[in-house]
């Protein structure tokens, strides 16, 4: 019998909020066709998205069904969801702040539409079965098992009605999890967090605090959304446990919205490598590619195009008008001095010669 002692690796990418404000609704109505379609928002991205083995999101609306409306209680058409599936995300995580927007049959027909679309998903649940059957989700490829488990810190006031139910970030319930997820034989264990306050740069000490217990329960990688803008990404191999590595990332802004104030008006993509050798998974690499959302104005209407900003940084000729891309080269300016300056051991992946490479 022989022994396997070759490399496999596992390759994901997280990106951050998918939301849906009203504008991006009326964007997506075709008037011709009297039907909603997102396709074109990703068709830049995409290629990157489909470039790893699995592509998770934070889907921050409800896919409710109509009325459909924006800000402040979302519900998308779930031809949004669609999109994001064609464009290549293969996992949704839906524990955040607008979860509850629409009440519990909000939450239901969510993970339904999910559910018939073929995502995987955590972060809420229509019982107490459904959560047991989704926690932790648990990725199995090649000879990788790995555990996804998603919280949030809560739902804007709004209570999710038994028997729906939404993961807090909470304590013992994250303890429990943790548990249930290294019970579960997996390699590596990763948690998706709703956490902090809009717009700070910087990870607030709740933050912190709440990274700091995640990793004492044995996850191996945080990765943050909530605030729109992005925050610092840090990957450590403690001194002590083996050596054992903690990646975390604050936050990835947005990845599409209707924001459009500096440093909302774009996030991160972060990709993550893992590899195994012998029966030790580990991260071979990491780091993050910056996206940036146009919307020039094309007959009449407002349009959305999610771009990956290295590739297209140096393209003037690509944008309706300088402004256009001025304002793209102030979103890459800012967002490096951020990373360069305060993240840890990731660095950024950058287009050259038709490939995605890190900048190391």
């Amino acid at each position: 019998m022989s022994i396997d002692t070759s490399e496999h690796e596992l390759s994901l990418i997280f990106i951050g909020d998918v939301m849906g404000h009203g504008p991006q609704i009326t964007s997506a109505y075709d008037e011709e066709k009297k039907a909603y379609d997102y396709n074109s928002v990703f068709q830049y991205i995409a290629p990157v998205m489909q470039d790893a083995d699995y592509t998770i999101a934070n889907l921050e609306v409800t896919l409710a069904g109509p009325p459909y409306k924006g800000y402040p209680q979302f519900s998308s058409p779930d031809e949004l969801a669609v999109a994001c599936k064609d464009a290549g995300v293969d996992i949704m995580v839906t524990s955040n702040n607008h979860t509850c927007d629409r009440g519990g049959k909000g939450i239901v027909r969510t993970v339904q539409v999910l559910d018939s679309l073929g995502f995987m998903r955590t972060g809420s649940f229509c019982d107490s079965t459904d959560r047991k059957h989704h926690t932790p989700l648990i990725i199995e490829n090649d000879c990788f098992r790995i555990a996804i488990l998603n919280y949030t810190y809560g739902t804007n006031g709004l209570n999710f009605p038994e028997p729906t139910i939404v993961n807090l970030l909470d304590k013992d319930i994250i303890a429990a999890d943790m548990e249930k997820a290294k019970a579960s034989n997996v390699d590596k264990i990763i948690v998706v967090t709703h956490w902090g306050l809009e717009y700070k740069r910087e990870p607030v000490q709740s933050q912190i605090a709440w990274g700091e217990y995640i990793f004492d329960q044995g996850a191996d990688i945080v990765i943050g959304s909530h605030p729109h803008v992005l925050e610092k990404m840090v990957l450590e191999k403690s001194t002590n446990d083996g050596g054992k590595e903690e990646l975390i990332t604050y936050s990835l802004g947005n990845f599409v919205s209707n924001q459009r104030k500096p440093r909302t008006d774009g996030g991160a993509l972060f990709k993550l490598t893992l590899g195994k050798k012998d029966d030790q998974c580990y991260i071979k690499n990491s780091g993050y590619i910056l996206s940036w959302v146009y919307t020039p104005i094309e007959e009449g209407k407002k349009k959305y195009y999610i771009l990956p900003a290295s590739q297209y940084e140096n393209d003037t000729a690509f944008f309706d008008s300088m402004d256009s891309f001025n304002q793209m080269q102030a979103f890459i300016k800012d967002s490096r001095e951020l990373f360069n300056e305060q993240n840890v051991n990731v660095p950024e992946y950058i287009y050259q010669n038709e490939k995605w490479i890190l900048n190391q």
